[in-house]
């Protein structure tokens, strides 16, 4: 391909509007252009990248046996209605409605398609010796963004590939599940990604059953505690809390005192209106769980996780009690909750970080009120002590000795068991080996093909624009006669364009009667693997000029025989990214 031939409107400034490096730089390197907020034209190069990565997806996932299809974006909003989905999304979820023989018809745009692949498979699979199968689509997908940003990080109209197991058993989902987790590594290991497989929420079959792939970077929107020491990881969500130091402090205990505080109802407040940090505070959140109130116990500095909540009182469902609950157990309104003293007997949980206080302050179940000197056993007993907090950074590892860190990262992908959810919605059931019949065990798994791009920019870049590996670039070769309008200069450029295309090399010849260094500005904005120069000097002596985009230095070689070193040099990079990743790495040490 020649420039002039292509459309790639490169820019010299910052867009308005676009904060992050990623956002910058697909602007300013002409990949995409923004057509309204949450929604980009690809453009030529970029359109040329985002059809690599799902190619490397879709390999990938062939590889795996994944079998690929195609469903429709637009879906009837019955498939949503049947699975609660409609209320779930809220307004994320696009509807509209269409006139179809002077009726109205109600639809909605896919943002997922567990619904209609499930529907499929209530069609079409109706015995266990249809399954194992795993179905798969790269497709557009819709949601009301309510703040698109980020450039293609967050829009409202992005590329997705998701893939849907079907399985007779839990341990067929197990098996289908480890394929795709191992197909996702090799796809984002293929794409030159430094990713974390990070420990998410499981689902509805409950253990190990769910990973997110995370980027590393510091404008991810998304944060997950990382033990550098022994490589866990987990999101906020899942993560768990090593062993700690749990024994109080040996201090004399207070008298336990009621104190009036009016107004004061969040920790931050009665902090400030007491003179007591909020680690010194026990907060007090009431929930209901599978329709029975009880009370969780956390530090004043630190949240609760519902699903560990969840898991340690062994409900189903948990949710935070409404006004009327919370005013029924405890006697006063919301934001003046304790231990001591509740007006119902309910369970009280702890977090094993209240095992460490001496002398805290606590709501008093009274109005405008508060508790000091509240101590533990003297003043009220947990039923249980948990893990029932989010992870901090500086927590311990729960799997060595190490401490958490907390890491900003992009998700890139998402696998999860989803077991019965959607089959037992939509009646997709089977006959077993024995002729009864069963809800279809389901997987899901998907990977945001634009955010690949993405991430990989964010964090693949330098001050003079996108460094791509071999694998996502545009183009592999970036040919620059340094004077097109020389005869030799551009014949010998044009003759080594066509030699290596015909050998299967991505090459983009840059024939624009431009100056050298607007071209070799552009080579690097653009981040163009292998930037071929084609000059003047050079070629009388029968030398051309070769240099990688991550590398500082140039190479001359001769102009005999390189065609072939070229697409050599190409093609291992393709096999290995080893030069790519040799890049990362020295720049990865660099900054720590």
């Amino acid at each position: 391909m020649r420039w002039t031939q292509s459309l790639i409107p490169t820019m010299k400034e910052t867009p308005d509007g676009a904060e992050i490096p990623s956002h910058v730089l697909m602007l300013r390197a002409g990949l995409v252009s923004q057509v309204m907020a949450g929604a980009y034209t690809y453009l030529p190069l970029g359109w040329r990248s985002l059809r690599k990565a799902a190619q490397i997806v879709r390999e990938e996932m062939d590889a795996a046996g994944a079998v690929e299809l195609l469903m429709p974006a637009i879906t009837p909003i019955s498939l949503w209605e049947q699975t609660g989905r409609v209320e779930a999304f809220g307004d994320v979820l696009i509807q509209f409605s269409v006139r179809r023989q002077n009726r109205k018809v109600q639809m909605a745009l896919g943002p997922t398609h567990e619904e209609v692949v499930t529907d499929l498979a209530a069609r079409y699979i109706s015995s266990y010796r249809q399954m194992p199968i795993t179905l798969y689509q790269i497709q557009t997908k819709f949601r009301n963004e309510e703040r698109p940003r980020f450039g293609v990080l967050r829009t409202s109209e992005f590329l997705m590939k998701d893939a849907y197991s079907f399985d007779a058993s839990v341990e067929d989902l197990g098996r289908s599940y480890q394929k795709m987790y191992s197909a996702y590594c090799r796809i984002f290991d293929r794409c030159g990604l430094n990713y974390l497989a990070v420990e998410a929420e499981s689902g509805p079959i409950g253990g190990d059953a769910s990973h997110e792939f995370m980027v590393p970077a510091a404008n991810g929107e998304d944060t997950v505690l990382h033990c550098l020491g022994c490589g866990y990881a987990a999101n906020v969500e899942k993560a768990e809390i090593g062993p700690l130091d749990c024994a109080a402090p040996a201090e004399p205990l207070a008298e336990l005192r009621k104190v009036d505080t009016p107004g004061a109802t969040t920790i931050e407040q009665v902090s400030k209106f007491l003179g007591c940090a909020p680690e010194k505070m026990v907060k007090t959140l009431i929930y209901v769980a599978d329709g029975d109130p009880l009370a969780v116990l956390v530090r004043g500095d630190h949240e609760a996780n519902e699903a560990k909540i969840r898991r340690a009182v062994g409900a189903q469902k948990l949710a935070l009690a409404d006004p009327a609950v919370i005013e029924r157990v405890t006697g006063a309104p919301v934001g003046f909750a304790g231990p001591v003293g509740l007006r119902e007997k309910i369970p009280v949980w702890a977090d094993r970080a209240i095992g460490a206080l001496r002398n805290a302050v606590t709501g008093a179940n009274q109005a405008d009120a508060h508790l000091t000197g509240v101590n533990l056993e003297r003043d009220f007993q947990p039923v249980g002590f948990a893990d029932l907090r989010n992870a901090q950074h500086g927590d311990p590892c729960p799997r060595c000795s190490a401490r958490l860190t907390l890491r900003h990262a992009i998700e890139i992908g998402h696998v999860f068991k989803l077991g019965t959810k959607y089959s037992e919605a939509l009646s997709a059931r089977f006959l077993d080996g024995q002729e009864q019949l069963r809800p279809i065990i389901m997987g899901c798994y998907g990977i945001g093909v634009n955010r690949i791009l993405a991430a990989l920019i964010e964090t693949s870049h330098d001050a003079n624009g996108i460094v791509w590996p071999v694998a996502l670039a545009p183009y592999e070769v970036f040919l620059v006669p340094v004077n097109a309008a020389d005869p030799e200069t551009s014949r010998v450029a044009s003759q080594l364009h066509d030699d290596l295309t015909a050998l299967g090399i991505d090459v983009l010849l840059d024939d624009r009667d431009q100056r050298a260094g607007v071209k070799f500005k552009d080579a690097d904005l653009i981040g163009f693997p292998l930037r071929v120069v084609i000059g003047e000097r050079g070629l009388k002596q029968g030398k051309i000029e070769i240099k990688w985009r991550w590398e500082d230095k140039a190479a001359m070689t001769d102009l005999d025989g390189a065609c072939e070193q070229i697409t050599d040099l190409v093609r291992q990079e393709r096999g290995t990214g080893a030069r790519f990743r040799s890049w990362q790495a020295a720049r990865q040490k660099k900054a720590e």
